[in-house]
């Protein structure tokens, strides 16, 4: 899987992309097995198979996000929300300029809630212009499709979900150990406030040991189907191949 887009200029000519996707990641603890890239790899990994189905610019991903709530482990980064708002304002505006003036986030980290609100703005001053992908209701559609054992709730952080997107596309990537770390967690009232550390020792919330690469491809191939619609809600006539 690549994870910089490798096309050129006169590739992005010729396909006269109405549309480019974003993926936004996060360097962030994901346990002793999974990489601090997780978050990246997922969204450049839904980002790519879109492109391979829509006629959509796959844009470098943000590598890092809002990942306070895992500060209580080494190597953890984090943008403030304030930054990455204004990282995506100037991307949407340097493509705008040039012709493209639709933008789709696709967000690898749930802890980047404020998404949700640099959509909503975009949109109330450019109608139709920006869309967040994958919404909840698409992981959940794509949950069932892939027969996961596991929801969104329980299985909130380096479990199921991201063990099998992760052992799809970058198999090297999921050291050994991940089936020994399940760890429930139901419960988190204060998690805004005390952090992940409160409610896990090992940074694992969920069950990866339930995580298949099978599973991992049928998630992608449910999350191109959902894509569609947020295409309609785009408006954009130039993005199907």
């Amino acid at each position: 899987m690549d994870l910089i887009p490798l096309i050129t200029t006169a590739d992005v000519h010729q396909r006269q992309q109405g549309a480019a996707v974003l993926p936004i990641g996060s360097f962030e603890q994901h346990g002793p097995s999974l990489p601090l890239a997780t978050d990246t790899i997922v969204s450049v990994a839904i980002a790519n198979r879109l492109a391979a189905a829509y006629n959509v610019l796959v844009l470098p991903a943000v590598p890092m996000s809002c990942s306070h709530e895992h500060a209580a482990w080494p190597g953890t980064v984090s943008l403030t929300h304030t930054t990455v708002t204004a990282i995506i304002g100037d991307i949407a505006s340097s493509l705008a300029a040039q012709g493209i003036p639709k933008l789709a986030i696709i967000n690898g980290h749930g802890g980047n809630y404020f998404l949700s609100n640099v959509v909503q703005t975009a949109n109330a001053a450019n109608a139709r212009s920006m869309t967040l992908f994958p919404s909840r209701d698409d992981w959940r559609r794509a949950r069932r499709a892939a027969d996961l054992v596991t929801d969104d709730h329980q299985d909130m952080h380096a479990g199921e979900l991201e063990v099998s997107i992760l052992s799809a596309v970058m198999p090297v990537s999921v050291r050994d150990g991940a089936s020994s770390l399940d760890h429930g967690a139901d419960d988190r009232p204060f998690l805004l406030v005390d952090g992940m550390a409160a409610y896990t020792a090992h940074g694992v919330i969920g069950r990866p040991s339930a995580g298949t690469a099978e599973k991992g491809e049928a998630v992608l191939s449910s999350l191109v189907e959902s894509f569609a619609a947020h295409l309609l809600a785009l408006d954009e006539p130039r993005l199907q191949q």
